[in-house]
């Protein structure tokens, strides 16, 4: 290479990113890419020292270490929108632009949140066992409960939340929400046809609660036994949010307890979830491994997004 000729600046990615948009990448940059980095810190580090950029999902751990390791990087961007895993003031003391796929998997959220309301409202859907054994619980299985006409009530009312309450509103569904950051008055509210309220009202009158909210010192285990308490005994709860804003034993203990009419689970505190968790084996109760907003259209258009706003970033367009 001539004195006179710059080397690209290079990419690392360190989590699953959409072939096409690595490709898209790799025609302008030199790019690393390896799904399976954020399991190496060690390799991890060495590659950051000599990239531009980094780009992640939500287990690589972009913390005060990787950024000092990271003497060149510029920025960040993250294959979802929560930022939990990003020390946020350490990028920003670095002048490094930290980058989310705002919007991008907002539809693959949504449509979990009203899929996991459905089942577990129906109830149904747990049957295929028995049925095929020769059993037939139709009695059993034939009080579930229809979505129509029922409350839901959303906890947080950023995009995510907004884009649930209308396909909520369009099968039938009364929708509330508490947003902390929103006021009251807010015309978004008026706007969506969702009604306000207090958060411990929520609770009281939902029959659906639906969590969008970060991961915060404000919101760590904010749905806690107490807030439990306040349910319906026969509501159901959904976290696709951030694990720490729910207390897992206290959900077990409310399911058990049969205070709970339901839960979906797809965040947890530690993850993956560990064995032996107070969560094993309770009743009404779905579990996912941390995939509401993964869809193969939902990656294709994150990853498209953050390859483009990472080049743009890198190349001051």
């Amino acid at each position: 290479m001539s004195s006179t000729t710059r080397a690209r600046p290079r990419i690392v990615i360190s989590e699953f990113m959409d072939a096409p948009a690595v490709a898209s990448l790799s025609d302008d940059f030199d790019v690393l890419y390896d799904a399976a980095l954020v399991d190496r810190r060690g390799d991890l580090l060495q590659q950051v020292a000599s990239a531009d950029a980094l780009i992640v999902r939500n287990r690589t751990q972009v913390d005060a270490t990787l950024v000092d390791h990271g003497r060149r990087l510029r920025v960040v961007g993250r294959l979802g929108v929560g930022l939990d895993n990003i020390d946020t003031a350490a990028c920003r003391a670095r002048g490094i632009d930290v980058i989310p796929a705002t919007g991008a998997n907002a539809l693959a959220v949504a449509e979990y949140v009203i899929a996991a309301a459905m089942l577990l409202l129906r109830g149904a859907y747990v049957s295929t066992h028995e049925v095929s054994g020769g059993r037939w619980p139709r009695n059993a299985l034939g009080n579930g409960r229809e979505l129509a006409g029922k409350m839901l009530g959303l906890i947080g009312f950023g995009g995510i939340g907004r884009l649930t309450a209308r396909l909520a509103r369009s099968l039938g569904m009364r929708v509330i929400a508490y947003d902390a950051q929103l006021a009251p008055t807010s015309a978004v509210y008026a706007e969506s046809g969702v009604a306000p309220e207090p958060l411990d009202d929520l609770l009281r009158n939902a029959d659906v609660v639906s969590l969008h909210v970060p991961l915060t010192p404000q919101t760590r285990n904010l749905i806690d036994a107490q807030r439990l308490a306040l349910m319906k005994d026969d509501a159901i709860l959904i976290n696709t949010a951030r694990g720490g804003v729910v207390d897992e034993a206290a959900v077990a203990s409310a399911l058990r307890a049969h205070k709970l009419g339901g839960a979906a689970l797809d965040v947890f505190a530690v993850e993956p979830l560990a064995a032996g968790s107070p969560l094993a084996d309770c009743p009404n109760l779905l579990l996912t491994p941390h995939i509401a907003g993964v869809t193969r259209e939902s990656n294709e258009r994150v990853s498209a997004l953050i390859a483009q706003k990472v080049a743009a970033s890198l190349t001051g367009a």
